[in-house]
């Protein structure tokens, strides 16, 4: 699993990797991913890159991150998502609208534009005429392309979280519950 976990951070990075001391570590993941080093190794891969070398900043991949995960009502996704966005400078009530989406009053319009076309990724997988447009003004073509990348990839992390019912690490206890936690559905 160690190699399959060094292919995380890419050579290029352009963002640097968060402190880890202290922080949660994601075991229950990674003891699931473990049965399938190769699998791990390949997902690894395109993480890595969403993470660290993505073309959006800090703070719209994690915009992007927590909308998956709210839209999935992936607690564990959320929590070790909302230490990220806390790190990147995103407020506690801005982590509380991402559950509300798009249609919160406290989002700029590129914000907006982008918990829409994550809403749109995840329901459709693809995106309106006019969520385009709007992502046109804030975004440039690589931007676009990390954003529907990272959509992808964090909704396929909340399905394997779903599929394998990974518990929540004993670490990620500490991190407050998502607003969807107490819903039916939420895991």
């Amino acid at each position: 699993m160690g190699e399959a976990l060094a292919v995380l951070r890419p050579d290029h990075a352009r963002h640097p990797a968060p402190p880890r001391r202290g922080r949660p570590k994601g075991l229950n993941l990674l003891g699931t991913l473990a049965h399938h080093p190769a699998l791990a190794g390949a997902y690894l891969v395109l993480n890595g890159h969403v993470l660290f070398s993505t073309t959006l900043s800090e703070r719209q991949r994690e915009l992007a991150v927590l909308r998956v995960a709210a839209l999935r009502r992936a607690e564990y996704e959320w929590r070790q998502h909302a230490v990220l966005a806390g790190d990147v400078g995103i407020s506690g009530e801005e982590l509380a609208a991402v559950s509300e989406g798009p249609e919160a009053s406290r989002w700029q319009p590129s914000d907006a534009a982008l918990l829409r076309a994550v809403d749109e990724l995840v329901a459709t997988a693809a995106l309106s005429e006019e969520t385009w447009e709007a992502l046109a003004g804030s975004l440039t073509t690589e931007q676009a392309m990390d954003l529907v990348f990272t959509v992808g990839a964090y909704d396929l992390l909340a399905m394997v979280f779903g599929a394998f019912a990974i518990e929540l690490d004993d670490d990620l206890a500490a991190v407050p519950p998502s607003p969807f936690a107490a819903r039916p559905g939420g895991s």
